[in-house]
């Protein structure tokens, strides 16, 4: 599918790997959406690149309404979806300390995985109602897991079973809207440098690229927004849950 001119939501768009999507996509002309709760970043952001910013925390369905209703009303289509909101965490089933606070691990399935869902079922609703696209279909949807999904470390155990679970989706994602146009993919990302990543020590940093087996560094944002051009433009991309991680295999800790 081209790029140019068609309408894309990000949500988790202000910052980290949903910002290099916003600043990619835009810059191949695309009309860019973003879904953040930090509203000061969100509006920084889309007066820097021209583009439209909807507060919006996708634990509530309401808001993710209203940000599809607002996409629709300025721009009277969704063509393009990238999730990239989420949050990490870090707790062990349990310690000598105590178990797992299940409240915590529900907020993390809750933001990880209800809301990216959430985002999906309505704005692929919202993508049925196009007309078909220069490929013959009707939209593309991206979403973001990590290769904790695969190889979980310790203290994981939120993090990876959410992360899991999209990937476990993407599958039966495609295969429910694969008959209406609509393309369905994940990324797992490696170790990249978010801002999440740039808060740890120098040599932490430097210590987890050197774990990555080639190229021997952290991921730069926009490889992943490369990724997000790729599945959006290759119409044979559907189904996948790509790996983008420098052929790292995380180790427990």
């Amino acid at each position: 599918m081209k790029i140019e001119d068609k309408t894309a939501i990000i949500s988790g768009g202000a910052s980290g790997l949903g910002e290099a999507a916003a600043r990619r996509l835009a810059r191949l002309g695309a009309k860019v959406v973003l879904l953040d709760l930090n509203e000061d970043r969100g509006n920084a952001l889309a007066e820097e690149l021209g583009v439209a910013f909807i507060k919006t925390d996708i634990c509530s369905t309401e808001d993710i309404k209203q940000a599809i209703e607002f996409t629709r009303e300025k721009y009277m289509r969704i063509d393009i979806v990238v999730n990239c909101a989420g949050i990490s965490s870090g707790m062990k089933t349990a310690s000598k300390k105590g178990s797992h606070d299940l409240d915590y691990f529900k907020k993390v399935i809750n933001i990880n995985l209800i809301g990216i869902f959430d985002v999906i079922r309505q704005s692929a609703y919202q993508m049925l109602q196009n007309d078909l696209n220069d490929e013959g279909g009707r939209g593309v949807m991206i979403n973001t897991a990590s290769v904790a999904a695969f190889d979980g470390q310790i203290g994981q155990v939120a993090y990876s079973a959410s992360k899991a679970a999209l990937a476990g989706m993407t599958l039966p994602v495609a295969r429910d809207l694969s008959g209406d146009g609509i393309r369905t993919c994940t990324i797992a990302p490696g170790l990249f440098s978010t801002p999440m990543m740039e808060a740890l020590p120098e040599q932490v940093r430097i210590n987890l690229a050197q774990s990555v087996p080639f190229p021997q560094k952290l991921g730069d944002p926009d490889e992943f927004a490369m990724l997000v051009q790729q599945i959006i433009e290759n119409p044979m991309l559907n189904g996948e849950t790509i790996r983008l991680d420098g052929a790292i295999r995380m180790a427990p800790r």
